[in-house]
């Protein structure tokens, strides 16, 4: 089934990279430039007319390569002989990724809406904080319910690397789960502040779970996981193409469209696999900007004023400290990687 997985990143890295400029023009023609906050590093203010909304093109691409691909295995499987047929028999293969994937748009949705919101007052502001809060729990409680009622997803709780499993009932389960979730999706959101961090990132973080996907449906069988790793192959394609033009130095954005999108996709392929937990190495950068965040806030109010960061999150705080941006990224890029496979490790000893 790896060749498939192959097949959905090639393809969405092809879309991504083919339409990129076209976005990007039209983007700028709409004058949906992004706006800086002032209390930022000041050499940010110069990247006030990058347009932002560029999360379009690598949102487009994975829902093309995946449907492209997912429609075509089957036939291939079956005449070609390339993978395993007996995967595609019951159409469970569609489950997981349908599942990830609406509760990802529909963030990504929620994320266009604030992007609309803040070019549209030509300010910093979109939708509340609480708008947006009650938005994506409505999401997260939506998208486990889905993926309960296809049986793809437990009251378990399966700690990495340790082999302890946690039973909980639904109801204690559920409103867990979804702060985990709504978490997630907010730490992704904060990570993208500097150019490439948040795409490449988690370009690593999906590449992992296709892995890992690939690595469960070797010992199950289960048509779910197939799905599960083409989509997770995808979103790591169109992210490969969308750092095309998201790199330092970035000629586009992805915006509240593009980095709440990619939180819930994080989130729900780890639903999909039934392993929440593996967030926690895998996603070690997410935790880190989140925590940095929290200390900073937390140290500041009962300091009356004293600061941990010269600014948070932490990416602007190594800013501030001379390190380019391209030093910061390579640098989260190692750690995820180096993290992934510490995850992937865990995954295999299961």
């Amino acid at each position: 089934m790896t060749v498939y997985a192959i097949a959905a990143f090639v393809l969405a890295f092809a879309v991504t990279a083919a339409i990129g400029p076209s976005v990007i023009l039209k983007l700028r023609k709409m004058k949906c430039g992004g706006t800086v906050l002032e209390i930022g590093p000041k050499w940010h203010l110069k990247k006030g007319n990058i347009p932002v909304m560029g999360g379009l093109m690598f949102i487009f691409a994975s829902v093309v390569a995946s449907v492209i691909v997912l429609l075509a295995a089957p036939y291939i499987s079956a005449h070609g002989g390339i993978g395993d047929a007996a995967a595609f028999a019951d159409g469970r293969y569609w489950q997981g990724m349908l599942a990830a994937l609406g509760f990802a748009v529909i963030c990504g949705f929620i994320g266009f809406l604030d992007d609309f919101e803040k070019i549209k007052n030509r300010r910093n502001l979109g939708l509340t904080a609480l708008q947006k809060l009650l938005l994506q729990c409505a999401a997260a409680v939506v998208f486990i319910l889905v993926l309960r009622s296809f049986g793809l997803v437990t009251p378990r709780i399966v700690v990495p690397f340790f082999n302890v499993v946690w039973t909980w009932p639904w109801w204690v389960y559920v409103p867990f789960m979804m702060f985990v979730i709504v978490g997630t999706v907010n730490s992704v959101n904060l990570t993208d502040g500097i150019d490439g961090l948040a795409g490449g990132v988690t370009l690593i973080v999906a590449a992992f779970f296709a892995a890992a996907a690939l690595l469960l449906f070797g010992r199950s069988g289960s048509g779910s996981l197939v799905g599960t790793a083409v989509l997770a192959a995808a979103v790591a394609g169109g992210l490969a193409g969308f750092l095309l033009f998201n790199f330092s130095p970035a000629k586009v954005w992805m915006g509240d469209t593009g980095s709440l999108f990619l939180g819930a996709i994080v989130c729900g392929l780890a639903f999909a696999i039934d392993l929440p937990l593996i967030l926690i190495p895998a996603g070690i950068i997410y935790i880190i900007e989140t925590l940095s965040d929290i200390i900073q806030i937390g140290y500041f109010k009962l300091t009356h004023g004293k600061r941990v960061f010269k600014m948070a999150p932490i990416h602007h705080h190594f800013e501030l400290c001379g390190w380019s941006e391209k030093k910061i990224d390579l640098t989260a890029y190692a750690i995820t990687l180096v993290c992934c496979a510490l995850a992937f490790w865990g995954v295999a000893c299961l």
